[in-house]
């Protein structure tokens, strides 16, 4: 009965103290921002109601990047709390070990953790999509008038994908055409090269200009033919169409980061960079989980110093963490390490750090 009054106590402490971190960090993220930006919104006139709006798309983004510091926060600020009224001495000598002492605020995290991967895979990219509309529309800030490495579906069986594309001239370098069998998505029919598409506005359609066809026959052989001018009747896409799909990784849901990853790769395009920007949002969710591990059983050891010395400490393991996720990404993406290692080796690292360190704490 004891233990379930003492779950409930911690478990209260703990969300309080987290959601008084998250305020306190959205406060100040948002106070800087504004200083940063308040000179582009008096110079572009922007109205009041979308200066909230921006802020109010902002906060998802902002509450993903400064969650993992609040439960860190929380935890010192829990333990300390503890430790200043001798209750941790008190919770200590009836015999509950540090591991059940640990055991509801770990709940609690991964929790917290499998919320954030559904809170930063679908609820963050539709409002970074909604932020970035206001900050072109308002703004005039990250307008795109050049559109490189574009990939996107046009019609039921058929991929395009643009190597550059100049909006002034309506002219695409590098574009590859993909058709897929309609009743077996895993067979190619057609790959059209293409070293420019331009768009021809009379006819209302994109002409091919130094053009390779692939024909893959049923019989797994290979017809090549090559034309120095080639009409396209069959495309969808418009000009316009094209700098719209050019979606960035943070827009995109995980649903939709999948989708493109499926589609690159039934095309045989490299599919690396997207794999490890999936796994990697799945992975880094779990971040607020690993500073439980690791900075609870630090805050609890009396021997590690006063509040601001574990704070400190535990804050400079936190941005070594997310420096030590992105140098493994950079690894990865340069195809030395394979995209689920490359996402999850940062966890993996300090997770095995943590055990570490609450074996020591623990003696």
């Amino acid at each position: 009965m004891k233990i379930k009054i003492l779950d409930r106590y911690l478990t209260k402490q703990f969300i309080l103290s987290i959601l008084f971190g998250v305020m306190t960090f959205v406060l100040i993220f948002v106070i800087v921002d504004l200083m940063e930006n308040l000179d582009d919104f008096i110079d572009q006139q922007v109205p009041q109601k979308i200066v909230l709006a921006y802020y109010f798309y902002f906060l998802p983004e902002i509450i993903r990047l400064i969650l993992p510091v609040s439960i860190l926060l929380a935890c010192l600020f829990t333990v300390g709390k503890l430790n200043n009224f001798n209750e941790l001495t008190a919770i200590k000598s009836s015999g509950i070990s540090l591991y059940r002492f640990m055991l509801p605020f770990v709940i609690i995290g991964f929790m917290i953790s499998l919320f954030a991967i559904y809170f930063s895979g679908w609820v963050v990219p539709q409002s970074n999509a909604k932020k970035l509309e206001i900050e072109q529309k308002y703004m005039k800030k990250n307008l795109t008038y050049l559109g490189a490495n574009i990939f996107f579906q046009d019609g039921e069986n058929r991929f395009v994908n643009i190597g550059f594309y100049d909006q002034t001239s309506q002219l695409i370098s590098r574009a590859g055409i993909v058709l897929i069998n309609k009743t077996d998505p895993t067979r190619l029919e057609k790959r059209f090269d293409c070293q420019k598409l331009q768009w021809d506005s009379t006819t209302q359609k994109w002409i091919g200009l130094e053009v390779t066809e692939n024909h893959f026959l049923s019989d797994s052989t290979n017809r090549v033919a090559y034309y120095d001018r080639y009409e396209f009747n069959d495309l969808q896409f418009r000009p316009e169409d094209i700098l719209i799909k050019q979606k960035k990784v943070e827009e995109m849901t995980l649903t939709e980061i999948k989708q493109v990853i499926d589609a690159q790769r039934r095309s045989g395009n490299d599919t690396t960079k997207l794999e490890i920007d999936y796994h990697s949002l799945i992975a880094f969710a779990f971040a607020n989980l690993i500073v439980i591990l690791f900075g609870l059983p630090f805050s609890a050891d009396k021997r590690s110093g006063t509040v601001a010395f574990q704070f400190g400490m535990n804050l400079f393991f936190t941005f070594i963490y997310l420096a030590f996720m992105k140098i493994s990404q950079s690894f990865g993406k340069n195809g030395l390490m394979n995209p689920i290692l490359t996402a999850w080796f940062a966890n993996i690292i300090f997770v095995a750090f943590a055990i570490v360190n609450i074996a020591r704490v623990r003696k």
